[in-house]
């Protein structure tokens, strides 16, 4: 009968995450913040009622897949051609900014009177690990919650969303050179060279798709269900690649078979598609495993402390750096406001970072408390400071701001209405 406790795993979540993402929704805040609650409720840093298995993970990791490829569905290609150099900038102050500060918080508590650490490598490296650590962005949340309100294809979300994809590669860039100092098998070139090929193969590839495509979807426009299959395949193909032919995250590979699939006539068609599987189940199932990760160790007056420090300079030095590096491309105030708040979510990106760290002896288990706790944190507060700042619109807002092609607008509106009529989420 335990084989079958999967089927019941499923059903807690989906029922759950409904149940918190309606409650939330009736005190104004983003759904995704309740279903990431119900994954902490029901976890073992709570109630314990779940764990998460290797099933939950696996379905976990399709649902971000399809969430980050349809996110390269509906965004703007020639928008985020036109923001290429404001997105890279943002990313590089939206790395050097939370490295610095995270650098600077570890210098201060990692010493033997304050936190002693277990880790064999040495002091400098670990402070600037966990620097790194704070590089990270997990724009998973930040997808959600923007197409939630509605404003996943303004001016500002193609930003945050190019400047996300960015900072994810100058993350591993910055990972590797640590990690290549306490382990001398690692090499940077080999890892930028992999870089360089993902997107070159990824252009290729992107070309000989569309033509192909276009030429098979002229002979089959009766079969529309058959562009769906072909769509999804291709999206896990990319992700595959990306990941283990590249070193480079499954979800850019995603991400970039979506902005594919975009120039694609049969692109909204797909995208109805994959938004009635993602909220029915991927969607509901990725979200809550975030929280079920979750599990607290005890700490320290010192490591509680270090614990908020760190929360607040994660925070703040996201909002600070890529506000600053949007603020330099020419975007307004507001848009520096919310592209600096789009980019503050860690997620699951920063626990895989820490892992790997440990395992490299980069990282103390008395620090990974404190990551775990500044993952939870900066998860459950990006929706909810997001949805203030695309709130308070000024007055002076440029229609310039809301970008992108009218392709969806129809789709978009009628999905609008169902979940304002049905109350549901994805």
């Amino acid at each position: 009968m335990e084989g079958y406790r999967y089927l019941l795993d499923v059903a807690i979540i989906l029922l759950s995450t409904k149940a918190l993402g309606l409650a939330t929704r009736r005190v104004q805040m983003p759904q995704v913040v309740g279903a990431l609650l119900a994954g902490l409720v029901l976890g073992p840093a709570m109630l314990g009622i779940l764990t998460e298995t290797s099933f939950i993970h696996e379905v976990a990791e399709i649902g971000v897949i399809v969430l980050m490829f349809c996110a390269g569905m509906e965004t703007d290609v020639k928008e985020l051609k036109e923001s290429g150099k404001a997105s890279f900038i943002i990313a590089l102050f939206g790395v050097i900014v939370p490295l610095i500060g995270g650098f600077a918080v570890a210098y201060f508590f990692n010493k033997p009177e304050l936190i002693s650490s277990d880790a064999s490598c040495n002091i400098f490296l670990q402070n600037i690990f966990i620097g790194i650590i704070l590089t990270a962005t997990s724009v998973s949340i930040t997808v959600e919650t923007l197409k939630e309100l509605g404003k996943l294809k303004t001016r500002s979300g193609n930003a945050i969303l190019g400047a996300a994809i960015i900072d994810d590669i100058l993350g591993i860039v910055a990972l590797t050179i640590v990690t290549s100092m306490a382990d001398s098998s690692v090499s940077i070139a080999v890892v930028l060279l992999k870089i360089a090929g993902f997107f070159v193969f990824s252009g290729v590839i992107g070309i000989l798709f569309y033509k192909l495509y276009k030429k098979w979807s002229e002979t089959s426009n009766k079969a529309l269900r058959r562009h769906a299959i072909i769509a999804f395949v291709f999206c896990l193909l990319m992700a595959f690649i990306a990941e283990v032919g590249f070193g480079v995250a499954d979800i850019t590979g995603a991400f970039i078979a979506g902005l594919i699939i975009s120039n694609t006539s049969r692109s909204a068609f797909v995208a109805s598609k994959f938004d009635t599987l993602s909220y029915m189940l991927l969607s509901p199932i990725f979200f809550a495993s975030i929280g079920l990760k979750v599990v607290l160790p005890k700490m320290s007056v010192a490591v509680v402390i270090f614990s908020v420090v760190l929360c607040i300079i994660a925070i703040l030095t996201k909002i600070v750096g890529c506000g600053l590096g949007a603020k330099v491309c020419g975007y307004e105030n507001y848009q520096c406001k919310r592209i600096g708040v789009g980019m503050i979510s860690r997620g699951e990106v920063a626990l895989i970072v820490a892992s790997k760290g440990e395992a490299l002896g980069l990282l103390g288990s008395n620090f990974l408390g404190p990551i775990i706790i500044v993952v939870v944190i900066t998860t459950i507060i990006t929706p909810i400071l997001l949805k203030i700042v695309f709130k308070s619109t000024p007055s002076n807002e440029q229609p310039s701001d809301y970008a992108g092609s009218n392709k969806f607008a129809e789709y978009d509106e009628s999905v609008r209405g169902m979940r304002e009529e049905k109350g549901v989420w994805k």
